[in-house]
């Protein structure tokens, strides 16, 4: 195939390609008499890999390494590739499934790190400035407007307090009866002290925890490494 036909093939720039051969990356596998590139199938399966490798954000430098590595192994390369693939597919799920929660929720521009136990004394006026007048605000704040800080500080602990309970079951199957009773547990919590955590709500939250940033970050340090993956799973089996 000329380097024009790759390209339509692929939707690789004729620029990137000539690109990739100046560097190295990728050698045309012939060149004609009048200068024309031509690629067979051997190079077309190599460019695949660098496609895929390019999906993953991986320098340009770094795959002319791999594919140039001694011990380079194509079967081996595509399993790393598709595990590596579907972690990245899990992570833009979390990050989809967390802008939903925040839709749902009423959230417009939350900072996870109110759950912080230091900074709950900022709470109610970040909940107030994200949330505006949505009913899961007015519900919490109807429940808040009486407590002083010390009692609100005193809800924030108790709740991770929650997540220090669930670090020390995560030995435990997420679906065992106890990991689920807590689960139960911390959705009530939330209904008594926040606003009524439904299970469509529990479960987006629960996604929100494993989502990445100060969040999950919170979590793990009070239920250790691992906590924030255990709960999503088993909020998740709850929701089911």
């Amino acid at each position: 195939m000329t380097v024009n036909e790759v390209s339509k093939l692929t939707g690789v720039s004729v620029r990137t390609l000539h690109y990739y051969d100046e560097i190295g990356l990728l050698h045309p596998t012939s060149i004609t008499d009048a200068g024309y590139r031509l690629y067979d199938d051997t190079a077309l399966e190599q460019l695949q890999h660098i496609m895929l490798f390019r999906e993953l954000e991986f320098p340009l430098k770094d795959i002319k390494a791999i594919l140039n590595s001694s011990g380079f192994d194509r079967n081996k390369a595509l399993e790393q590739q598709i595990e590596l693939l579907t972690l990245k597919k899990e992570h833009i799920e979390n990050l989809i499934t967390f802008a939903r929660g925040i839709k749902m929720i009423g959230v417009k521009n939350m900072d996870f790190s109110a759950f912080d136990t230091k900074k709950l004394d900022e709470y109610a006026a970040q909940a107030k400035a994200a949330w505006g007048d949505t009913d899961a605000y007015k519900e919490y704040e109807q429940k808040s407007k009486d407590m002083t800080k010390e009692q609100q500080k005193a809800i924030g602990v108790k709740m991770m307090e929650l997540f220090v309970e669930f670090g020390q079951m995560k030995e435990k199957d997420p679906q065992d009866a106890d990991v689920q009773q807590q689960v139960k547990k911390l959705q009530e919590y939330i209904t008594e002290n926040f606003y009524t955590c439904t299970k469509e709500i529990l479960a987006c939250l629960g996604k929100m925890y494993n989502g990445g940033g100060d969040m999950t970050e919170n979590i793990d340090t009070a239920g250790g490494a691992g906590t924030a993956v255990f709960v999503a799973k088993a909020i998740e089996i709850y929701c089911e």
